[in-house]
């Protein structure tokens, strides 16, 4: 048994945030019947580093995010589109969008419409700024909301401000809020039987990522210091340069800052003025660092990342993508599986990362092509084949 069996998601998401949300869905097992636009699909399928596969509406940002779906194609425009989605909705359990907020309503599909038709649906919508507000209706991007989060305020140093993390952090933690909401939603239903509206902001879901930066301004009164790779909260804790490159070094606690000294062969740190008390090595930090990597430069990052580690010191090598997606640890955990796709061949895509004893998930089919369901689903709600060339024909899917 699958986490979600049973569990039926209608999605009308499109590019990444919402797309993020129901692929966690469909891993644990969910029916996830992605909703696209007849003529060209979810924009996804013209994203990406292939120009081929972007021709061919399965583009390697699509290919990311959309495993063990199935596609339907559906032009919500049309009344034969709009009478098809209400009849699925009727089977749904779930319906998660990405629209502006107006978008839904001048359909004429909005929650209120759709709960008249099945009052345990669980309807998920995420926006850039949520339903309502002043700034509700504005058009949103990831970048859009990191510069309006202060994620890119804290980014970077003195010499590198503003500066936006290297992949799209709001998009990608606004589908994981989504898709916890609509779990919890899901669990709320099981015990009392009703379906509820959840209305999910990026801008909302970025910013208690922030809590410790947040609490130390907003209850502390600290305002942000741009530190570049070292870690506020200790020293030494960040960056350091080695013999034939850099080093991660987390030594967060004193126990650990004293091993530090110790395997570089600088015992003499520990009882420093300077270093040996934690708020007062934090001060000092600028004056501890060359100290270390003078040692540091002796040897190779390998060498030193054994020795610490050994001695319980949080320490790692800074890999590279490549390096990082192929490292024996994630091998180990299987965090890829690969899958096979007619005209493009065999890849790899993320599997489910969340490790369930009793009910594992994980990708079983690959991403679909563009309205590769959409007979099946049809005649599943009772439309036969003449009814369906029919709707080909008018243009309906």
């Amino acid at each position: 048994m699958k986490l979600l069996d049973g569990i039926r998601v209608l999605d009308l998401t499109n590019v990444l945030s919402g797309p993020f949300a129901t692929l966690h869905l469909a891993l644990a097992g969910a029916e996830v019947i992605k909703v696209e636009n007849p003529t060209d699909g979810d924009l996804a399928r013209k994203l990406g580093s292939v120009p081929k596969y972007n021709q061919m509406l399965l583009g390697t940002s699509f290919l990311a995010q959309n495993a063990n779906k199935k596609s339907l194609t559906l032009n919500l425009k049309s009344p034969d589109g709009k009478a098809i989605f209400k009849k699925l909705v009727a089977t749904t359990d779930v319906v998660v969008e990405n629209f502006r907020p107006d978008v839904m309503t001048r359909l004429g599909l909005s929650y209120d419409v759709l709960k008249e038709i099945n009052p345990r649906i669980v309807y998920c919508a995420i926006s850039g700024f949520g339903q309502t507000g002043p700034d509700a209706l504005k058009p949103a991007y990831d970048q859009i909301i990191q510069g309006l989060s202060g994620e890119m305020a804290i980014n970077g140093d003195d010499r590198l401000t503003p500066l936006r993390a290297g992949f799209p952090v709001c998009d990608t933690v606004g589908g994981l809020n989504a898709a916890f909401a609509v779990m919890a939603a899901l669990y709320y239903r099981e015990r009392t039987g009703e379906g509820q509206f959840i209305d999910v902001a990026l801008l909302d879901s970025i910013m208690p990522l922030m809590g410790w930066v947040v609490a130390n301004l907003m209850i502390g009164g600290q305002q942000p210091v741009l530190m570049g790779n070292d870690n506020f909260t200790a020293a030494p804790s960040g960056v350091f340069r080695t013999k034939d490159g850099f080093i991660n070094i987390a030594a967060n606690k004193q126990e650990q800052w004293e091993a530090v000294a110790d395997v570089l062969g600088v015992p003499d740190l520990k009882t420093d003025p300077r270093f040996q008390e934690r708020d007062t090595r934090k001060k000092n930090r600028t004056l501890l660092t060359p100290l270390l990597e003078e040692r540091l430069t002796r040897k190779e990052t390998a060498l030193w990342v054994d020795e610490l580690n050994a001695h319980d010191v949080p320490a790692g090598a800074i890999l590279t993508l490549e390096q990082a997606m192929t490292q024996a640890q994630v091998e180990h955990r299987k965090t890829f599986t690969t899958v096979h796709v007619d005209g493009i061949g065999d890849f790899p895509l993320f599997n489910m990362t969340a490790k369930f004893s009793k009910t594992p998930g994980g990708v079983t089919a690959p991403p679909p092509t563009l309205g590769q369901h959409t007979h099946e689903l049809l005649k599943s709600i009772g439309y036969n084949d003449q009814q369906i060339a029919g709707l080909r024909q008018s243009k309906v899917v």
